[in-house]
């Protein structure tokens, strides 16, 4: 359902998941980084996010935290992710719960001025991009406004084809480029064959590139403020900023 929200074109990227938890922040933060090693001024944006905890700053998201800190922005949060809910759930379920919309008026307001003061905007999805915002639209018709190419995070484990390809049909038939494919948490020491070869399929069935398989980091963390070591080495081999067409 198109929302209308009239968003400035910008170079960068939408990043989503085929699921919750599949490293979208850690990629996404990752991004930003490397991005603002090469000296561009990357606005990172979390249009909406569940789980907040109540600070001195209002309901603030650590994953929104998380990007700013790695993109080196000084936005306030409220720019950053200025639809915030305490509940960690769906947004549909959040608004239900907590008696409060999720605000698209303020969303644009703030992908405003972030493209304004930015070279490049990293944006993070909730979830997958199906996950429902109201009754009638989901955050895949969020990122349709963005209209970024669109970057999937999922995970190793079984079942990773089908969800990834899915995500993949999804992201197209509403018309968004597909940028590509990360496979994030990936362990070697517990992996199986069929996770080995998972990528390869994905790439070839869902006609698309996977820049990257990370693997499984201990000493990465959002909560905890960590980006680790693995994924800004495995994201560093691909040229982030010819991919976002900067």
């Amino acid at each position: 359902m198109a929302l209308g929200l009239d968003l400035p074109k910008a170079a960068g990227l939408f990043v989503t998941g085929t699921d919750t938890g599949v490293g979208k922040t850690l990629v996404a933060g990752g991004i930003a980084h490397l991005l603002a090693q090469e000296g561009l001024k990357v606005g990172v944006f979390k249009p909406v996010a569940a789980g907040c905890r109540l600070t001195p700053e209002g309901w603030v998201s650590e994953d929104a935290r998380f990007l700013s800190a790695y993109a080196g922005a000084d936005w306030p949060m409220e720019v950053i992710n200025p639809a915030a809910f305490q509940i960690p759930a769906a947004p549909i379920v959040c608004s239900r719960l907590e008696n409060r919309p999720v605000d698209y008026e303020r969303i644009a307001q703030a992908y405003r001025q972030l493209c304004r003061q930015s070279d490049a905007v990293i944006v993070e999805g909730i979830g997958g991009v199906m996950v429902p915002l109201t009754e009638t639209e989901t955050i895949l018709d969020l990122a349709v406004e963005f209209d970024l190419p669109t970057l999937v995070v999922a995970r190793p484990q079984l079942g990773t084809i089908n969800h990834t390809l899915l995500t993949i049909k999804a992201i197209r038939d509403a018309g968004l480029p597909l940028a590509g494919v990360v496979i994030s948490g990936y362990d070697a020491a517990e992996a199986d064959e069929s996770e080995k070869i998972s990528p390869e399929i994905i790439a070839q069935i869902g006609q698309t590139t996977v820049f990257a398989v990370i693997g499984y980091d201990e000493q990465a963390s959002v909560e905890e403020g960590r980006l680790g070591m693995l994924v800004p080495e495995a994201l560093a081999m691909w040229d982030w900023k010819s991919l976002i067409q900067c």
